[in-house]
């Protein structure tokens, strides 16, 4: 038993978790190239870019640069979910999303 909750995966005792976070999720969903538009529409694809030049992110993927870019100032992450969210083509969410949206309906 895990803290009073319980015995095997998180997700049958009806929480839904996600790989890294909650933007991983949205940006493997997407694509690169669907979130670099989102910044690109909000006008901060520049300070992506400068972001992406740094020593200690050169060298990263760009799903992980993307990480950091959303993570490293404050409220980015509460500004982007929704856009990200609203990018989502109609239908197609990450699966944590998709089974969270599942278990209201049920």
């Amino acid at each position: 038993m895990r803290g009073g909750i319980g015995s095997g995966p998180l997700e049958d005792q009806g929480f839904q978790v996600c790989n890294a976070d909650l933007e991983d999720e949205l940006i493997r969903c997407l694509g690169v190239d669907a979130v670099l538009n989102v910044i690109a529409d909000q006008g901060e694809l520049a300070s992506f870019e400068l972001l992406q030049r740094q020593p200690s992110l050169r060298d990263r993927s760009v799903e992980r640069q993307l990480r950091r870019f959303f993570a490293g100032r404050s409220g980015n992450k509460i500004r982007y979910a929704p856009l990200l969210v609203n990018a989502l083509p109609e239908g197609q969410a990450p699966l944590p999303m998709a089974r969270l949206v599942a278990s209201f309906k049920s």
